[in-house]
């Protein structure tokens, strides 16, 4: 719950930096006909600042997973990846690094290994998946988040 909070209102107070704006639980969007807090039942969702278009597409989407269940973060992973944006971004956490990068390598395995090659060149934009570390609590910010980007050509991650 206060994990989720606070990363919300981190990944929400990014948004203006892009010149964004956007929708998360506790941040209602009005630049959408439909006036929400969540969209597309994810997390977060952000969307271009200016223009007058009534339905926007979203250009960055985020899923802030803090279940400690391997196939609820690769549900979280799935479903960014089943949305049109530039960016997709699951945020996660696990006890130390190394339990990070074994659920990393069963995302890849899990959800980009049952996908066909055309169906993962035509997802665009860039993915990653983020994870937190309590062992590096200590040193939070620092050291404690460690980031993995899609590589599309070969279905794994790589950190970035």
């Amino acid at each position: 719950g206060r994990w989720t909070e606070e990363l919300t209102k981190i990944v929400v107070g990014t948004f203006p930096v892009f010149g964004w704006s956007g929708a998360a639980k506790g941040h209602r969007s009005s630049l959408l006909p439909v006036q929400r807090q969540e969209y597309l039942a994810l997390d977060a969702v952000a969307f271009e600042g200016t223009g007058d278009r009534r339905w926007r597409f979203p250009v960055a989407v985020f899923e802030l997973e803090n279940s400690p269940k391997d196939d609820q973060v690769a549900y979280s992973l799935w479903k960014v990846l089943c949305v049109r944006a530039d960016m997709r971004v699951v945020f996660c956490y696990r006890r130390d690094p190394a339990e990070g990068a074994k659920l990393v390598d069963h995302l890849a395995n899990e959800v980009l290994g049952t996908m066909k090659i055309p169906e993962r060149a035509g997802i665009g934009g860039e993915t990653m998946v983020v994870v937190g570390s309590y062992s590096a609590a200590t040193s939070f910010p620092y050291g404690y988040f460690k980031d993995w980007t899609l590589d599309l050509n070969t279905a794994r991650f790589r950190r970035g």
